[in-house]
Parts: structure tokens; sequence; C-alpha cells
């Protein structure tokens, strides 16, 4: 039977993204993939005032972390992120957790837990 592998989505604060990439490295996470991207959820964007007219931006930046583990328990990753990106705020982020079916390594063909390490 294969190994289980399981693919992580975390949206956040583009602030939180160097204190996320250390805190995931120290529990051997060695590779991400991140996203600059632009979003909204319950924030609804945010209101400003440019020149005494106001404004309202809709979409707000964010980032999206991706990776899949197969090694580091996805409990261990799910609560070293929410650890790192908790604010008690409005915008602090969402995680996505999903199984991945396969995986291969372009350049050699290994396939799933040795693709990924």
């Amino acid at each position: 039977m294969a190994e289980e592998m399981t693919k992580i989505e975390i949206i956040t604060r583009q602030s939180k993204l160097e204190p996320l990439k250390e805190a995931l490295n120290e529990i051997g996470i060695n590779g991400m993939t991140v996203y600059n991207v632009l979003g909204y959820g319950v924030q609804k964007g945010q209101k400003h005032k440019y020149r005494g007219v106001d404004y309202s931006v809709d979409l707000l930046p964010k980032v999206k972390v991706e990776l899949v583990v197969c090694t580091v328990p996805v409990d261990d990753v799910v609560n070293t992120a929410i650890s790192v990106l908790r604010t008690g705020e409005i915008g602090d982020g969402k995680i996505f957790i999903s199984p991945v079916a396969k995986t291969i390594k372009v350049r050699t063909g290994e396939t799933d837990k040795a693709a990924l390490l």
C-alpha cells in the first residue's frame, strides 16, 4: 500500500509568511510553493479614504502556501501553522487539507513518497 500523502493549502496575511516558513522548517517541512493571491472572506475588503474620497478595496493581498506531506504528521503542520498565524482578528486565514492520489517527480520519474523526498 502506498504511503498516504496530504496536500495542505494555507492562505494568510503576507506579513506572516516568513514566521510560517521558519516554523514549518523547524518541524521538518523542507519544500513548499508560495503564491501571492488576492481574496476576501468575512472581512469583505477594506474601506480607505484618499484625498477626501472614500473608496473600497474588495480584494486584499494574501499569500497562499501549498505543501504535500507524507512523513510529517498533518496535525503537526496544522497546529504549527495555527500557532504562528492566529491573532484572533478577522483575516488570520484558512487552511485546506486534501488527499493526494499520486505524486511524480518529473526529472527522475520517482513517484509518491520518493518524489517528495
